[in-house]
């Protein structure tokens, strides 16, 4: 029986123990409130911002002593306590310290505060304005027709066409036999030839055996003097006043491919009812073209070279084109006039020269007089 109230007794003990150790936290937290209001404490105000402060020895001590209840006052405790619970309060106390520590962060320095207050330039990407050729042209759709072409008729009235010697295409010389010519039948006389008046080719034939051969009637040959070829091609009044005789161009032809030509002739005179003119584009001698195949051209009006920009580094504005340039790290806007455009690139006949850099997507989201980093954009010739 004796051993029962010695268990209850060591019972009440470890109870008494646990609810000092719960009263030691409180204890340290309220030691650590306590330590704001003190100078020194927990508000650097020199700073701005919350530091921690190390505790008082008679904090810590207080700490180190266990509840109020074990102490007098202006005394020491009352008990001894165990070196081990000594320690264990020791640790708990550290364990608060540095959990307020970490907790709380740390002032900047004042270079710190004063950097993250300074402004931020902008990054734009910038293009360098490059010298580059830009061609103003003109496209034409026509047929193929000889340079000069030869009709060929007989001399005389009354015959017969009895042998035809040349099919269209043929090559002929000058004075070369392309037919022959007999009296009708039951008539008398003697017959004739027909001859190739100068070397070409033939472009058309319209003699056939035994019909009657007339001056009067459709020709029987057409010959293209020196097989000499060109494009026949109308345009619209409007542009016809912009070419030019000897203007250089690119002739497509269909089933042969890109021959070079030039404008040779343009007509005085308007259609009257389509309102077209004529002109004419020579190409030269080549065995592969046939007269009446389809062509088109490109004529190339003017050639300038000049500086050039990427065209979305233009921005258009009620006042007319602005290119922004990056000029000692700050933004300047200036007017400019824009000329041709070609693959992506604008002609800029005023406002820009050569190796100045500007912003290569304008927009509104800089203005004039910004502060901005300027980064390089990626070459596409050593991109891909």
């Amino acid at each position: 029986m004796k051993e029962v109230p010695q268990r209850l007794s060591r019972v009440s003990a470890v109870r008494r123990r646990l609810a000092a150790e719960r009263q030691l936290g409180q204890d340290s937290m309220m030691t650590v409130k306590s330590c704001r209001d003190k100078p020194g404490g927990f508000i650097d105000r020199r700073a701005g911002y919350p530091i921690m402060s190390p505790l008082t020895k008679p904090d810590f001590a207080a700490l180190l002593a266990g509840p109020p209840g074990n102490r007098r006052a202006g005394s020491h405790p009352v008990r001894s306590v165990p070196q081990w619970e000594l320690l264990a309060r020791f640790a708990a106390a550290i364990a608060v310290i540095a959990t307020a520590s970490y907790a709380i962060p740390s002032p900047l320095s004042a270079a710190e505060r004063s950097d993250a207050g300074a402004p931020v330039d902008m990054v734009v990407t910038v293009v360098k304005a490059k010298n580059m050729c830009f061609v103003d042209t003109l496209q034409v759709t026509g047929v193929i027709t000889p340079r000069n072409e030869i009709l060929v008729r007989p001399d005389r009235e009354g015959l017969q066409i009895s042998q035809v010697l040349v099919e269209a295409g043929d090559t002929v010389v000058s004075g070369q036999v392309l037919a022959r010519l007999t009296q009708p039948e039951g008539q008398q006389g003697s017959g004739a030839t027909v001859s190739a008046p100068a070397a070409g080719v033939i472009s058309s034939r319209a003699a056939v055996v035994g019909t009657a051969a007339s001056a009067r009637a459709e020709p029987l040959f057409r010959i293209a003097a020196n097989e000499e070829m060109e494009l026949l091609a109308e345009t619209p009044i409007k542009t016809l006043t912009r070419l030019a005789p000897n203007q250089s161009a690119k002739i497509e032809i269909v089933g042969v491919g890109e021959l070079n030509g030039k404008v040779r002739h343009l007509s005085t005179a308007i259609n009257p009812t389509t309102q077209l003119g004529q002109i004419r584009l020579f190409i030269g001698r080549d065995p592969r073209l046939r007269v009446g195949a389809f062509g088109r051209a490109t004529i190339e009006i003017t050639r300038r070279c000049g500086a050039a920009i990427p065209f979305s580094a233009v921005l258009y504005g009620s006042g007319g084109a602005i290119v922004q340039t990056v000029r000692d790290g700050r933004i300047e806007a200036r007017p400019v006039t824009v000329g041709l455009l070609t693959a992506g690139q604008a002609e800029i006949r005023e406002g820009i020269t050569e190796g100045e850099m500007v912003v290569a997507r304008a927009g509104a989201f800089v203005r004039d007089g910004d502060r901005v980093r300027a980064i390089a954009a990626p070459d596409p010739a050593t991109s891909r």
